[in-house]
């Protein structure tokens, strides 16, 4: 390596640890102060390159009643910035017709993944309460178990229920079902399942610099050494797990990330036998307008599996 290419490298690598990258600056920029601003401590390679993310969301003030209107804006995200977060994935689920669309979706997820993960992104892979079960000597685990704790501005807990300062009740109905039944199921007669297989789904690869985890405390002190900035969701299902998590939108969103739902990589549980009467595909649509009006963007896969032209480039 030439004197002039080791100083452009390393002239590359100040501006990269310190955020003065062209898109540090750009659209979708969080204006909150992180605990590790300048993560000297970060473990992956810090890499040029800039996701443009073609961003949903509702025109403001958010309209009354089931009126939408979209609008959509650029945001442009570093990519090593950036982490996507699997979210429940598992490899079969109590309600049949759901884990049908996870085994049709986890291809189409795995590829995205695989792209994103090429241009520089950190994929965190959440199949919950299978984590330490079968994860918990692989170094996937280690890599997130292990990170040092940094006090978060707010309490990381999972919020299942609605919050009435910031959101209506929910546009579907998911609790209809008894006990030990997975609510929500549209499986013509839907039965108990708790011993189902919790594994990720064998379609998903889990590689590299990936990370395994459940525990939002645990995300968030990793993506303070990494120097996260923005946060992907993605996966099942939408109106409980990827809203209720402690790694969840919701929790995500009050930790001060810039945060957006990958939207043709997600699924609700909603039947169709239950209010608003719907199909099953318009009450996935239902939820994600909901999560656009009162949480956070949404855009499509494709967006993550292409940068920016040049935008990968050395300085």
């Amino acid at each position: 390596m030439s004197f002039l290419s080791e100083v452009g490298r390393r002239r590359f690598l100040t501006r990269s640890i310190l955020g003065l990258g062209a898109a540090a600056t750009g659209s979708g920029a969080s204006p909150f102060v992180f605990a590790n601003d300048v993560p000297s401590s970060r473990t992956m390679p810090r890499t040029p390159g800039t996701f443009r993310l073609r961003m949903r969301s509702c025109e403001e003030p958010v309209p009354k009643g089931i009126a939408y209107t979209p609008k959509f804006t650029d945001h442009d995200w570093n990519a090593s910035e950036t982490a996507i977060i699997v979210c429940d994935m598992w490899s079969d689920h109590p309600c049949k017709l759901a884990a049908q669309r996870v085994g049709e979706m986890a291809p189409r997820m795995n590829a995205t993944l695989t792209r994103a993960r090429d241009h520089g992104a950190f994929i965190v892979h959440a199949p919950s309460n299978g984590v330490e079960k079968f994860y918990a000597d692989t170094p996937f685990r280690a890599r997130m178990r292990d990170a040092a704790a940094v006090e978060a501005p707010v309490p990381i807990t999972g919020n299942w229920e609605c919050e009435p300062d910031r959101e209506p009740e929910l546009p579907v109905e998911a609790n209809s079902l008894g006990e030990g039944l997975a609510s929500g199921c549209d499986d013509p007669s839907p039965e108990p399942n708790p011993d189902f297989d919790r594994r990720e789904h064998p379609a998903i690869q889990i590689t590299g610099w990936d990370g395994i985890s459940e525990s939002g405390e645990e995300m968030w002190n990793v993506f303070q050494r990494e120097g996260i900035r923005n946060v992907v969701l993605m996966g099942v299902h939408t109106n409980m797990c990827v809203l209720g998590r402690p790694f969840g939108i919701r929790m995500m969103s009050k930790l001060g990330f810039n945060v957006a739902l990958c939207r043709d990589l997600t699924d609700g549980l909603y039947d169709p036998r239950d209010p608003p009467f719907v199909s099953h595909a318009r009450g996935v649509g239902l939820i994600i307008e909901h999560i656009e009006k009162y949480w956070c963007p949404s855009f499509l896969s494709t967006d993550l599996m292409a940068v920016v032209p040049r935008s990968n480039n050395p300085e």
